[in-house]
């Protein structure tokens, strides 16, 4: 695999973080931009003005929650929380993830008909 961070898929930033808020708890944007590319091991490369963007639309959307809260640097941020109706959609989105992977795992078993 290359040797550089590529952008998220698109489409699967809400799914990353709804998992890692389901799995990790409340954080703040930055320490959750940070833990995802932390968990890709570094091959992903999340822009800040992108993942504030998608937690705006996950408020709007209910499936997170925010509030205000104290860093672990002692600075004022907003702590985001996945909802119940959130845990709803981290299920519908993990089973449509898995069957989409899985169509494209097929495609590429594919024998070359050349």
């Amino acid at each position: 695999m290359a040797n550089h961070k590529g952008d998220v898929l698109q489409g699967t930033l809400d799914l990353m973080v709804l998992k890692t808020l389901d799995a990790m708890g409340a954080m703040h944007g930055y320490g959750l931009a940070k833990r995802i590319e932390q968990i890709g091991e570094e091959a992903l490369r999340l822009n800040q003005g992108t993942i504030y963007l998608c937690l705006v639309r996950l408020v709007n959307k209910h499936w997170i929650s925010a509030s205000w809260g104290t860093s672990e640097n002692n600075r004022r941020a907003k702590y985001y929380s996945i909802t119940k109706a959130g845990r709803k959609q981290l299920i519908a989105e993990t089973k449509n993830w898995e069957r989409v992977s899985g169509i494209i795992g097929r495609l590429l078993r594919l024998e070359s008909g050349t």
